[in-house]
């Protein structure tokens, strides 16, 4: 089968493994996580809108809610390993420009859209994943009317040489299709950055307890955890609560639990 993707739909939040927002894991027993293994995203985010529309380079700005964010934390066991806050500034292409260096990892984001991610590799150029194909591009280009911001601290590995960085991204230039080992431009930028096999289609073998947690925050006293078997997973997850945005992902989840609690209340239940 090799690096084929083929498109598998999201399982819904009953058959997610969730932990109690009130911080309280009931269930001790054994749990199956969602997997991605045939999805990408990529189809779905570098230059489309939800209506699946194209969109041309240098049109106007694209419009970013910031208040809209899904505020989250990934942790592999105990460890936090990545985390997202809404305190996050974003800027113009052109402003980000100034404040790149070579070797940074740059999101371009937009309210309805899944971002996009790539690596700043200088002379005002980014190499990145965009419809199947891994590309060099004019940062401005690359944005799409997007806003943008620097993201080298989200993951909280030990990031490599800054040359390293932009040497593992023009290598991989000109890739496409099956010849791929990412399922979206995040894990890409982010292998580039880390050189981690978690970041890689298949990097990781999804047998066993779920290591990974996705802590999806709903305010500042509740939050909503999600279990699953690679980072890879939970990167899927996080971005398509990123393409929903915070209002509508929130929403589910609370549809989720409240399904939940409901269940727990009729005849027969354990």
């Amino acid at each position: 089968m090799g690096n084929q993707m083929d498109k598998l739909s999201h399982l819904n939040y009953a058959e997610v493994p969730t932990v109690d927002p009130a911080g309280l894991d009931l269930d001790d027993g054994p749990r199956i996580g969602v997997s991605y293994i045939f999805s990408s995203d990529d189809e779905l985010e570098d230059g489309c809108a939800l209506d699946g529309s194209e969109k041309e380079p240098n049109q106007e700005e694209e419009h970013f809610d910031q208040r809209d964010e899904v505020e989250c934390s990934v942790y592999h066991r105990e460890e936090c390993i990545y985390e997202r806050t809404r305190l996050e500034e974003v800027y113009s292409p052109e402003n980000l420009l100034n404040k790149c260096k070579a070797g940074d990892l740059v999101e371009f984001v937009a309210s309805g859209h899944y971002p996009h991610w790539a690596v700043y590799v200088g002379d005002f150029q980014v190499v990145h994943l965009h419809r199947a194909e891994v590309k060099n591009s004019f940062l401005t280009d690359a944005s799409q009317g997007r806003r943008c911001r620097i993201v080298n601290d989200s993951y909280k590995f030990k990031p490599l040489g800054s040359d390293m960085v932009v040497q593992n991204a023009m290598e991989q230039v000109g890739l496409k299709d099956r010849e791929l080992s990412w399922r979206n431009s995040e894990c890409f930028a982010a292998w580039c950055r880390f050189g981690r096999r978690e970041f890689k289609m298949g990097g990781e073998i999804r047998i066993g307890k779920q290591p990974y947690r996705l802590k999806v925050f709903m305010s500042d006293k509740h939050s909503h955890v999600l279990e699953f078997q690679s980072l890879e997973d939970v990167i899927m997850e996080k971005r398509r609560n990123d393409h929903l945005g915070r209002t509508a992902a929130l929403r589910e989840l609370a549809c989720h639990y409240r399904n939940v609690e409901e269940s727990k209340k009729q005849p027969g239940a354990p």
